[in-house]
């Protein structure tokens, strides 16, 4: 009888995800040996040219997120690996929580919850949310998601791409300081990796200005984290809302401490119902991959 392949496990996946996993394969969670044909991994594991030298078997990383910005997709691509993530299942979650954030930051929701929970009651006004200009930096699956969400209360809808998109009724900002400055509230739903990285730098936060406020659900690698804190501190712009961050699970105490901030843990996709559909896609490309038939998400 054939034995399971060997996979190493590098992310904490839910049970039944790893109930399935262990079905299937022989799981490694640290010492992977060299006969490892396969990785599951999360969407900011980091994966390089060594990693996968050291595994010289290694035939497909399966990312369990959309995600893929730890991997060094050229490595694996000269080394003949494939790369799978997780796409279209997460994306209503993710936006569901990018317009939880607009409304917690503006409303004031969580300083308020805090404030009742300590016995207190009154507290400084808040700001409308409905006919504020909502930029969307990435208009792809999830900023697309984000944008349907609020176009029905929102002043204006804008978005900055990598090229203006025909299809869509909402206003084109040729760059992210442009759409800054244009925007009561900047959203960023756009992938990580070198070409964003830091691209909200003080420039940028100078143009959203004083009353402008950044909500956070693609990658913390985006933002300048020390330039966002001091325009924070300066009133450079009026409040933040963040599920990630530029070295997770560290956040920043300053950030921790101002009540102008709002922060969730990396929660965009953290629902029962998508975490299992996320799982449940990572093994179906595994079995794909091993049974030589197409793999259902490869990234490009």
């Amino acid at each position: 009888m054939a034995q399971n392949p060997d996979l190493y496990l590098m992310a904490p996946l839910i049970p039944h995800t790893v109930a399935a996993l262990e079905s299937r394969f022989r799981i490694h969670r640290s010492d992977p040996p060299p006969s490892t044909r396969a990785i599951a991994c999360g969407g900011t594991t980091v994966i390089d040219a060594a990693s996968m030298d050291r595994l010289p078997n290694l035939g497909i990383i399966a990312c369990c997120a959309v995600g893929y910005d730890g991997v060094d997709t050229a490595a694996a691509a000269a080394r003949g690996i494939r790369v799978t993530n997780t796409p279209d299942v997460l994306t209503d979650d993710v936006a569901d929580l990018a317009i939880g954030l607009i409304l917690a930051l503006e409303r004031r929701i969580a300083f308020a919850d805090r404030l009742v929970r300590g016995g207190g009651w009154a507290m400084p006004l808040s700001r409308k949310v409905s006919g504020r200009r909502i930029g969307i930096f990435g208009l792809g699956r999830i900023g697309h998601a984000i944008a349907r969400r609020a176009a029905p209360f929102a002043g204006e809808i804008l978005y900055t791409a990598r090229s203006e998109k025909a299809d869509v009724p909402y206003r084109y900002c040729p760059d992210i300081t442009a759409l800054a400055a244009a925007s009561d509230i900047l959203v960023l739903a756009a992938p990580g990796g070198d070409a964003t990285r830091a691209i909200v730098d003080a420039n940028v936060l100078a143009a959203l200005g004083a009353d402008g406020v950044l909500v956070n659900v693609s990658r913390g690698s985006l933002v300048d984290e020390p330039a966002l804190i001091a325009a924070l501190e300066a009133g450079g712009i009026a409040g933040a809302a963040l599920d990630v961050f530029a070295d997770e699970p560290h956040v920043p105490e300053a950030l921790r401490a101002m009540d102008q901030v709002v922060l969730t843990p990396h929660l965009g996709s953290a629902t029962q119902d998508t975490r299992r559909a996320m799982g449940e896609l990572t093994v179906a490309n595994l079995d794909a991959f091993f049974a030589g038939k197409p793999l259902l998400t490869p990234v490009p």
